[in-house]
């Protein structure tokens, strides 16, 4: 996606676009993972890159279905009240165990698994890149030392 040197604005509102339709892909009742959605877009060590991505998330994106690898939910700052997450998601079905995970087995979705390449490809096709990117989000992909965009 992107070429030699440091991304670009424009290079950035499409990976953003393309981590938003993903997200927006994944059923209600399921959950992903910031380091499956990195992957399906071909970053395998994308995990935090995308959780960046995540804090940009516009309204109307079900970002309540990104956890973490554990099943844990990390992104909740972005709900509001305490717990809101974690309402969105058993109103949706999911169950949460005694310690405040979802089981990944039952629950997860891994859009390289549950997609294939023409359906992956459809997604991402259909994306347009009409989303704001901050400096901060820019910052830190050409910065970040976890950045897979750094130079």
């Amino acid at each position: 996606m992107f070429n030699e040197g440091l991304p670009t604005y424009n290079q950035v509102a499409k990976l953003m676009a393309h981590v938003f339709s993903l997200v927006q892909a994944c059923p209600a009742g399921r959950v992903t993972t910031y380091s499956w959605v990195g992957k399906a877009l071909g970053y395998s060590r994308g995990a935090r890159m995308i959780g960046w991505v995540m804090k940009e998330v516009p309204r109307g994106i079900p970002a309540h279905r990104v956890v973490n690898s554990k099943g844990e939910l990390t992104g909740s700052w972005a709900f509001g009240p305490k717990g809101e997450m974690r309402q969105c998601l058993e109103a949706e079905g999911v169950v949460f165990s005694l310690d405040g995970r979802v089981d990944l087995k039952r629950y997860g979705w891994d859009p390289s698994q549950e997609l294939d390449a023409t359906d992956l490809q459809h997604i991402l096709a259909s994306t347009s890149p009409s989303v704001k990117v901050s400096e901060r989000l820019l910052y830190l992909l050409r910065n970040d030392p976890a950045s897979p965009l750094k130079e």
